[in-house]
């Protein structure tokens, strides 16, 4: 199994790690990765393995079972298995994903409705809801998500046992993924404090530390997908 040093700490930016396997597709498989692999809508991270002799663009990260595998961005010679590398990530695309991953926790918090779906992108990411009709003000919905950023709420985590979330159905806000179960127990991601908190949910991703964090947003279309629902666009503004 890889570990996830992007669980340990999202704002690391380059390590050294071991080769310890090639998938036949032509991918690499670290013993620990900086790399978020593709999940819960949120990209597969980017960047660079270096080592004597050579060097590997990545251009997206997957899961494959237990491993996750770095994937190149185009034919080359791979690092030999056992070979000592240097991974950095593509730090700016990492953290506008942060970035908008975060405010997204924060819409489903002004918008208190199932989540039917989401996407993260580096400039906009999305959540649709069961939302038969649509928000009266979004102009109020701005104002209320901008102002829950500007508080400068800490971002944390905790862990939970299976059985603990099974008995807690409330924790989880999206209709369409659930959280995977079957390993024991499931991350936890809290913006706020024991005072403060304002959301708590099940979530794999990679967030910001604090609110401010996330800078200027804007939102986008409200869009009708379905009799149901509706899709929310979210925009980064720098």
């Amino acid at each position: 199994m890889t570990e996830m040093l992007f669980r340990e700490d999202a704002y690391l930016r380059s390590a050294e790690a071991t080769v310890i396997a090639h998938t036949p597709e032509g991918g690499v498989v670290l013993d620990q990765s900086l790399f978020y692999p593709t999940g819960g809508g949120q990209p597969g991270d980017s960047g660079r393995l270096d080592w004597t002799g050579g060097t590997l663009n990545v251009a997206t990260t997957v899961k494959s079972g237990d491993d996750i595998v770095l994937v190149p961005a185009e034919p080359t010679p791979l690092p030999a298995i056992g070979a000592a590398v240097t991974q950095e990530i593509e730090w700016n695309r990492r953290f506008r994903h942060m970035r908008i991953h975060t405010a997204l926790h924060l819409l489903s918090v002004v918008i208190p409705l199932p989540v039917t779906g989401g996407s993260i992108g580096a400039d906009k990411g999305r959540l649709d809801f069961d939302m038969p009709d649509a928000p009266e003000d979004k102009e109020a919905l701005e104002a209320a998500l901008v102002d829950l950023i500007d508080r400068d709420l800490p971002v944390t985590e905790s862990w939970i046992t299976d059985a603990e979330l099974i008995a807690n159905p409330g924790l989880v806000k999206t209709m369409s993924v659930q959280p995977p179960i079957g390993a024991g127990r499931v991350r936890l991601v809290r913006i706020g404090d024991d005072d403060t908190q304002i959301d708590l949910q099940p979530c794999g991703g990679t967030h910001v530390a604090r609110t401010s964090e996330i800078g200027r947003i804007r939102l986008g279309k409200i869009e009708k997908k379905g009799r149901q629902n509706r899709r929310v666009n979210l925009h980064l503004d720098d």
